[in-house]
C-alpha cells in the first residue's frame, strides 16, 4: 500500500512537472517580444535579447502607445469588440433558448441545419459578394456581421438553459410571463458564468480578427488594431509608421514592431482576470448536457 502511494505521487509529480513545462514553453515567444520592446536597438539587431531585455528603456512602448495611428486603429477595435460581444450574445441566447425546448416541432431538422452550417460554408468568394451585395464593403458593419453567431456557442448556450430547472419557467407561465420576459427576466440573469464564458469566446474573436477586414475593408481609417499591426510587422520601416526624423533617431523599428505587438495584446489580456471566475464554470456546465 505504501509503495503504491509513492507511484502515485511520483506519478503526479510527473505530469504536473510535464504540464508546468509546457505551460511555461507558451509563454516564452510573448516574453522574448516583450523584451525585445523594451530593450536597445543594438542588442535587438544583434540577437542577444532572448528572455531578459538588453539595455532597458520604455521609449518605444512609450512613442507607441501615443502614436495617434495606433490609438485610432485600438478605438476602432475597441469599437468593433464591444458592438460585436453585446451584439453576438444577444443575438446567439435568443437562438439557444428556443431550440432548449424539446417540444419544440421541427427542433431536430433546425438543429441538423445549423451543425451543417457549422461544418459547410459558402466560401470566400460568396461571402464577399454577399457582403458586398449588402453594401458593406469599407463598413464596419463587415467586421460584425460574418461572426454574428457560432453554431457552437449557441450549442453550449442552449445546453445550459436546458440545465436550468424547468420549473423556474414553469412558475413564471403560471404568473402570466412570455417567452421574451422568461428569457430575459429570468434565464439570462441565471446565465451569468456561461455568458461571460462565451462573451469572452467573442470577445477574443473579434479582437483578433484579421482576415475579415484584410478583405472588407479598404480606407486607412477604419482599419482596425491587426490590420494596422499587420501593415507595422510586414512593412516596419520609417515611412510605414510615419517617424518624425528626430523619432528616427530615438526609436528602433524592430523595437517598434515588438511595442506595438505588445500594447496591441495587453488589453484583451486584461480582460481575463474579471471573467476567470465564470470561465471553468461556464464552459463545464454548457457542455455537460449535448
Amino acid at each position: 500500500m505504501h509503495s503504491k502511494k509513492i507511484n502515485e505521487y511520483a506519478l503526479d509529480t510527473v505530469i504536473y512537472v510535464i504540464l508546468i513545462a509546457l505551460g511555461l514553453s507558451t509563454l516564452v515567444p510573448f516574453i522574448t517580444v516583450l523584451s525585445k520592446s523594451v530593450s536597445e536597438e543594438w542588442a535587438i539587431t544583434s540577437g542577444k535579447v532572448n528572455l531578459l531585455p538588453v539595455g532597458f528603456q520604455l521609449d518605444t512602448l512609450q512613442y507607441v502607445v501615443t502614436n495617434h495611428q495606433f490609438l485610432h486603429a485600438m478605438l476602432i477595435s475597441v469599437l468593433v469588440a464591444v458592438i460585436g460581444t453585446l451584439a453576438s450574445l444577444l443575438i446567439t441566447a435568443m437562438t439557444a433558448y428556443p431550440l432548449s425546448k424539446r417540444e419544440l416541432p421541427g427542433m431536430g431538422i433546425v438543429i441538423v441545419l445549423f451543425v451543417f452550417t457549422m461544418m459547410f460554408n459558402g466560401g470566400i468568394i460568396p461571402n464577399y459578394l454577399l457582403i458586398r451585395q449588402l453594401n458593406l464593403i469599407d463598413n464596419l458593419g463587415s467586421l460584425v456581421l460574418p461572426g454574428l453567431i457560432s453554431v457552437f456557442n449557441m450549442l453550449v448556450i442552449k445546453s445550459y438553459f436546458e440545465s436550468l430547472p424547468q420549473s423556474l419557467e414553469e412558475s413564471a407561465k403560471l404568473d402570466g410571463a412570455r417567452n421574451f420576459t422568461i428569457l430575459f427576466r429570468i434565464m439570462l440573469p441565471l446565465s451569468g458564468p456561461v455568458l461571460a464564458t462565451i462573451g469572452l469566446f467573442y470577445a477574443v474573436y473579434y479582437w483578433n480578427d484579421y482576415f475579415n477586414p484584410m478583405l472588407y475593408i479598404n480606407s486607412t481609417s477604419l482599419k482596425p488594431l491587426q490590420l494596422y499591426l499587420q501593415d507595422i510587422v510586414m512593412n516596419a520601416d520609417s515611412s510605414s509608421f510615419k517617424m518624425s526624423a528626430e523619432d528616427m533617431m530615438n526609436v528602433p523599428a524592430e523595437g517598434v514592431r515588438a511595442a506595438t505587438v505588445i500594447a496591441s495584446t495587453i488589453p484583451i489580456l486584461l480582460v481575463y482576470p474579471f471573467l476567470q471566475k465564470y470561465f471553468i464554470k461556464g464552459v463545464l456546465i454548457g457542455s455537460v448536457k449535448g
